[in-house]
């Protein structure tokens, strides 16, 4: 594979490293400094999907189950209709029924209360959940927590034996909140290689070296058309986006992207300091994705 006009495309678009592999083998790559772990940001989130499914599996938690009852001693002294009808599903659709974003980055350092549990849950319910996409952190965030405390460790120790040291993956730096918890919405921090591996995992359905560590089911769930989203026409799995080209990805701010492209069998991982990541991400389609 040709990689030099997506170099002279992502190059001014502060790329720092490319990888892509197809049909299980990897065919081009190209770096713009050393390897180092970097933060993902929200790609962040579909590492919180793996561990629900795989949570799942173990039958540690339902996607039916209501959050009234999974946080049952969390909630707010009124619970409304929405927040009563929310189930654990609308964490990972971002269809919660709350009206914008919580735990955002540029808000967490500048919360007074802590406990971040209840004060995501205290939020309005403004809409039905299921009904309204709205990119939010308190979802994806709630996911973690509950896998947490029903698996009784932190997310990066349950996910530790069960998909990453099968991967090769030592033990990574994620963020947590005031309370020690790991914080699924965002801040796990690997390398480019780690990152792809991961894409690669979802590209062959949880499997890897002959062993299933993300169920198949959920993989293909979670990585499909689940609900709408407001910024485009490809829909959003659990915490994957949908692209061009029938494609979903793994997505984290500044240009952090796993991207599964079944109909080539093949991923292409980006890891950046973008802030143009719509271009960073179409120069995928222009340059690389023809040549599969």
């Amino acid at each position: 594979m040709d990689l030099r006009e997506f170099i002279r495309t992502a190059t001014p678009l502060r790329a720092l490293g490319v990888v892509v592999s197809q049909d299980g083998h990897e065919i081009a790559r190209h770096t713009w400094e050393g390897a180092c772990r970097r933060n993902i940001y929200s790609a962040t989130k579909s590492f919180t999907s793996a561990a629900v499914g795989v949570a799942v599996r173990e039958g540690l938690l339902s996607l039916d189950e209501k959050l009234t009852d999974a946080f049952a001693e969390d909630l707010p002294e009124t619970v409304s209709d929405n927040l009563s009808k929310a189930v654990v599903r609308d964490l990972l659709t971002m269809c919660l029924g709350q009206e914008k974003g919580f735990l955002m980055g540029e808000d967490r350092p500048y919360y007074a209360d802590p406990d971040w549990v209840r004060f995501a849950l205290a939020q309005p319910f403004v809409y039905q959940p299921g009904t309204h996409f709205v990119y939010n952190n308190s979802g994806p965030y709630l996911a973690g927590i509950l896998v947490q405390r029903r698996a009784g460790c932190d997310l990066v120790h349950y996910l530790m034996p069960r998909m990453f040291k099968p991967m090769g993956i030592q033990l990574p730096t994620w963020e947590t909140d005031p309370m020690g918890s790991n914080f699924g919405a965002g801040g796990l921090f690997l390398t480019l290689d780690e990152l792809h591996k991961f894409g690669l995992l979802y590209l062959q359905n949880g499997n890897w070296n002959g062993r299933q560590l993300v169920p198949a089911e959920w993989v293909s769930a979670s990585t499909t058309k689940q609900v709408e989203n407001d910024r485009d026409s490809y829909g959003y799995g659990y915490l994957f986006w949908g692209g061009d080209k029938g494609s979903f990805r793994a997505d984290g701010k500044y240009g952090q992207f796993t991207i599964l492209m079944r109909d080539k069998n093949a991923v292409v991982t980006i890891t950046a300091e973008s802030r143009q990541t719509d271009q960073l991400l179409q120069a995928v389609f222009d340059c690389i994705y023809p040549q599969l």
